[in-house]
């Protein structure tokens, strides 16, 4: 009985022996990430932040730029000329003597002049030449209507135009409220990426500080 026993314990202190260097290990594993874990913590954040410091300064140099381009007076005042060049222009074209005027008497004299001469025209047989009378006698009809409706549209359009030209200085004031307002997102867009580049900051100064600190 006495010899079992021996044989027992001796069993039982082997089986401790070869087992304390693997609770050992265990034991180190278990607090390795409470090691290692505020020190990645720390690289990661350190990348995040010298990933985004490059776009930010590059965000800071485009929004710099745009606001000065839409602060620009001089940008304002070449949009009205421009905006008063394009006006002048289809005006002249639109206009009482301007060449739209004359397209519709154009095309009406066309088809009145070629109507007397089928009139007068032998070459055709008496079936072919009334179809061809028939052909431009509608023809002549729907460009008198089309006539009468481009000098409608043609005078309305003008009659626009003017009034654009007439309100020239509160246009110009517009656009220079419009450019104003693109200033202002521009403004906004950047403090939002800088108050992100701050909260990403804070991360990487919170990880800076030791565990328990």
């Amino acid at each position: 009985m006495i010899g079992r026993l021996v044989h027992l314990a001796a069993a039982l202190l082997f089986a401790a022996v070869f087992a304390m260097p693997a609770a050992v290990a265990l034991a180190e594993d278990s607090s390795q990430p409470d090691a290692y874990t505020p020190v990645e913590e720390f690289s990661k954040q350190l990348d995040a932040f010298k990933k985004s410091i490059p776009e930010l300064n590059k965000k800071i140099e485009d929004s710099a730029a745009s606001v000065d381009r839409w602060t620009d007076v001089n940008k304002a005042r070449k949009e009205i000329e421009e905006l008063r060049s394009i006006v002048g222009a289809a005006l002249g074209a639109v206009s009482d003597n301007g060449p739209v005027s004359t397209l519709g008497t154009q095309a009406l004299n066309h088809a009145r002049g070629k109507l007397r001469a089928l009139e007068q025209d032998t070459r055709f047989r008496t079936e072919e030449k009334e179809f061809l009378l028939e052909q431009w006698r509608k023809l002549r009809e729907e460009t008198e209507r089309a006539t009468e409706e481009l000098g409608a549209a043609r005078r309305e359009f003008a009659e626009l135009l003017r009034t654009l030209q007439s309100n020239e200085d509160f246009i110009d004031e517009l656009m220079q409220v419009r450019q104003a307002q693109k200033a202002l997102e521009v403004i906004q867009r950047l403090t939002k990426d800088i108050r992100d580049a701050s909260d990403q900051l804070k991360k990487l100064i919170g990880a800076i500080k030791p565990p328990g600190v």
